[in-house]
């Protein structure tokens, strides 16, 4: 049957499942047969988009837009209303639910439905079935119960589970305010029910609870969940029921990433992550800066003290794959500072650490502080800051190239031996992995597309030349790297200087889990 309501968005990458779309036609109630979803990547060009989408002839085209598809998702709607123009475009999303006013994309569509959709999608979409005009444009839904949601876990697919990340959720909202997040907008925090209730059943028929279909998606044999959850710690009740079922279910090849605040980790929560085998859990931990003056000017204040123990006990005592995060361009942020923050992280020694650019969101009130330090950003999506009064635009430049390398050698897992080496005999890590990524940029003039033999090559010539290590040293921690990813033959570069091949590996710094498996 040709379906009335086409439910589409562009994905990053094939193995980035929509849940947003899922849930918006698992709540479609009667209107649910009607309906289909259909996803693309960026990657594809527009016009083919379009000839999809219109090779159906919807009636209505629900569009999810976000920041890494605003770009390609415009220029889609552009076509759609040229080619199909009696063709409802409805228009949903972070990137569509704040600010509305002057965005292209907006002005194209016909409705948009900001914040959460999941029970304002299907009435509008009766109306528009029923030849109803809507009184308004932009339509601001109140935030949904949880409870009367119906959960999407059944619209994963045979092919989702088996070749895509499974995005799950135990929760939505945050209770916090850090002013460059959407999620501080998010408030209250509502949890979904862990188990079926009837009386939720037979008001509003959403069936099962969120561990049963836990329970379902891994009896069909789902391996990686990614809960989405902003704060998976703030109820540490409801942490440790998820985790002890996910513990009694868990097989080989499992893998379940969260998002945790790192200064609350109580004991309770620390004996449950440490009966979790290696390679199965991946803690995501949002530190952003180490500066409390900064933290407190963005609203995000933390207890430095406990931060620094429950990584210390989280990297020493557990198995848990630990992925730190720093921001840099925070108003108030030098240069100094945030090396210090990166060189303080480093000393922790998380398996990654992902150094974020700072981002303008729409809807977020880091725009305050504007004038005060001077913070310009890119008009153009991802919305990333140019410079600020700390940071001159070649300075900014120079730390985004910066986080690009130490992206293809800190976190790559390709380099674990190697990297250490970088800042050999330096005091602080930062300035020496920002002096290699100087030079690396000199020698190259491209942050991407370094084919993994060249980066080799350079990092070798690198060390020798730059740093003075032992050509043996390096060429040894080369070797014992290049052997972690399979490979037997000896790079022609390193021959002359292998006496032996080394000791084995090592839990360094980076983590073992694929690259894969550690983003999502």
């Amino acid at each position: 049957m040709v379906p009335d309501i086409l439910l589409a968005t562009l994905n990053a990458k094939y193995i980035h499942a929509a849940f947003g779309l899922r849930y918006l036609l698992a709540n479609l109630g009667d209107l649910r047969t009607r309906a289909e979803i259909r996803e693309f990547e960026i990657s594809q060009r527009p016009i083919d988009v379009v000839e999809n989408l219109l090779r159906e002839r919807p009636r209505i085209i629900g569009l999810g837009v976000y920041i890494w598809n605003v770009t390609q998702t415009t220029e889609v709607v552009c076509l759609l209303k040229r080619l199909a123009p009696d063709v409802s475009i409805v228009l949903g999303g972070p990137e569509v639910s704040y600010e509305t006013e002057g965005q292209a994309v907006v002005a194209l569509a016909d409705y948009v439905i900001a914040g959460e959709a999941d029970l304002a999608f299907p009435e509008l979409c009766c109306q528009l079935l029923n030849g109803q005009v809507p009184g308004q444009k932009i339509i601001r839904p109140p935030v949904p119960e949880f409870s009367r949601l119906v959960l999407p876990y059944d619209l994963y697919s045979a092919d989702d589970i088996a070749h895509r990340i499974i995005y799950v959720e135990a929760s939505r909202g945050c209770p916090f305010k850090c002013e460059f997040c959407l999620s501080s907008l998010d408030i209250p925090v509502r949890q979904s029910p862990l188990k079926s209730s009837p009386l939720a059943r037979r008001e509003s028929g959403a069936g099962q609870g969120f561990l049963e279909h836990l329970d379902g998606l891994i009896s069909r044999g789902a391996r990686h969940l990614k809960f989405v959850d902003r704060t998976f710690n703030l109820n540490v009740g409801v942490s440790l029921e998820i985790l002890g079922f996910l513990l009694e279910r868990w097989q080989p090849g499992m893998l379940f990433h969260f998002e945790m605040v790192p200064d609350r980790l109580p004991t309770e929560l620390r004996e449950m992550i440490c009966k979790f085998p290696a390679g199965s859990i991946q803690l995501e931990v949002g530190v952003q800066t180490f500066n409390p003056e900064v933290g407190g000017l963005i609203e995000r204040r933390q207890d430095y003290g406990r931060l620094r123990e429950n990584l210390a006990f989280l990297r020493s005592r557990t198995h848990a794959h630990i992925h730190a995060d720093l921001i840099a361009g925070l108003p108030g942020e030098s240069l100094e500072s945030f090396g210090s923050g990166f060189d303080q992280l480093i000393a922790l020694q998380p398996h990654e650490i992902q150094v974020g650019i700072l981002k303008r969101l729409r809807g977020t009130t880091l725009s305050r502080h504007d004038a005060a330090f001077g913070m310009i950003y890119n008009p153009h999506p991802p919305y990333e800051i140019l410079e600020n009064r700390l940071i001159n635009f070649p300075l900014m430049q120079r730390v985004k190239r910066f986080a690009r390398y130490w992206d293809l050698v800190g976190n790559s897992g390709n380099f674990v031996e190697t990297t250490p080496l970088l800042w050999s005999g330096q005091s602080s890590p930062f300035a020496a992995f920002m002096k290699w990524s100087d030079w690396l940029y000199a020698k190259t003039r491209r942050t991407d597309s370094i084919a993994l033999a060249r980066l080799m090559e350079l990092i070798f010539e690198y060390l020798r030349q730059e740093v003075g290590v032992e050509p043996t040293v390096a060429a040894r921690a080369l070797w014992i790297d290049y052997k972690r990813g399979g490979r037997q033959d000896k790079p022609s570069l390193l021959k002359d200087f292998l006496l032996d091949e080394g000791p084995e590996p090592h839990r360094g710094h980076a983590g073992s889990l694929k690259r894969q498996a550690r983003h999502g």
